[in-house]
């Protein structure tokens, strides 16, 4: 009988404090919605105040430019293909820069998350250096990047393509090396006990394991790089970007041609979507789908 009390009480005290700890759980958690809508509140009016024109004053004419620029197009319907074949060789560069970009970004990602992943770095006690280098490239928007080499190479592709590539790199280095915690290290071991050196025991007992994940990060970073190279075009950094911003720099008179840059854009980007988006499924599900079937 003192047992059945005495655990009856115990469990009354355990049920009291979780209750008790499910109460101040939810009163953290008003606490903290009411701080993060009154700093976005806040945030808000600071932003419209300081903008050149109130948004409540200006939210209605947030239309006007894209009726402008759709009503020239489809007024100059018949120049769209010529407007097309024009600016495709700008689709091409700006899909070069990305491409580029990405390939050494993925190769630069693969050395900085080799380097800062325990078991596998070829210098254990730099592991936090490669981190911070890593931590660096990806904090840097590739804007900035950008606009330090423009000014110190000039304008064009190559310092885009550079940008891009030095912040590609350290988003990838991030995502490659979660990648690397899940992989066993045994073939590592296995490996060197056998005398391989570093690069045998990266290149035979990790990349097996890591590769396909790899690859999926670097096809979703190459869609991301698209879409970056086509900003950076609008600092003067080359492919439909800047082709963009002087079409509409020149206003009315060539919004059909800013329209042919928009659809071009668009394509592309659905395009490599979903090729990159089937691609990176075979990838990762195709070999249990296959085992499955």
């Amino acid at each position: 009988m003192t047992d059945l009390t005495a655990g009856s009480r115990s469990a009354d005290r355990i049920r009291d404090e979780y209750t008790a700890m499910t109460q101040r759980k939810r009163v953290y958690g008003g606490i903290l919605l009411i701080v993060f809508v009154a700093l976005m509140v806040a945030g808000f009016r600071t932003a419209d105040s300081r903008n050149a024109g109130s948004f409540v004053d200006g939210w209605h004419r947030i239309f006007d430019y894209p009726t402008e620029v759709l009503s020239e197009a489809s007024e100059k319907i018949g120049s769209m293909p010529e407007n097309l074949v024009t600016f495709f060789p700008a689709l091409i560069e700006t899909i070069n820069i990305a491409a580029a970009s990405t390939l050494i970004g993925t190769i630069a990602g693969t050395f900085l998350a080799l380097m800062s992943t325990r078991g596998m770095a070829l210098w254990p006690s730099l592991i936090p250096l490669f981190r911070r280098i890593a931590d660096i490239c990806r904090a840097i928007p590739e804007i900035v990047i950008a606009l330090v080499l423009i000014f110190v190479l000039g304008g064009g592709p190559v310092p885009a393509m550079i940008a891009i590539a030095i912040h590609t790199a350290g988003a990838l280095g991030k995502l490659f090396s979660e990648v690397n915690e899940n992989a066993s290290l045994k073939p590592v071991e296995g490996l060197h006990s056998v005398g391989a050196n570093w690069s045998q025991r990266m290149y035979l007992g990790v990349i097996p394991q890591v590769g396909p994940n790899y690859v999926s990060y670097a096809l979703l970073r190459f869609e991301i790089n698209i879409r970056a190279s086509a900003i950076l075009g609008f600092v003067g950094a080359g492919g439909l970007g800047y082709e963009l911003r002087n079409s509409m720099s020149w206003g009315q008179g060539r919004y059909d041609e800013a329209a042919a840059i928009f659809l071009l854009l668009f394509v592309t980007i659905v395009v490599v979507d979903q090729i990159s988006g089937l691609l990176r499924e075979r990838l990762t599900h195709g070999s249990e789908k296959g085992a499955q079937a």
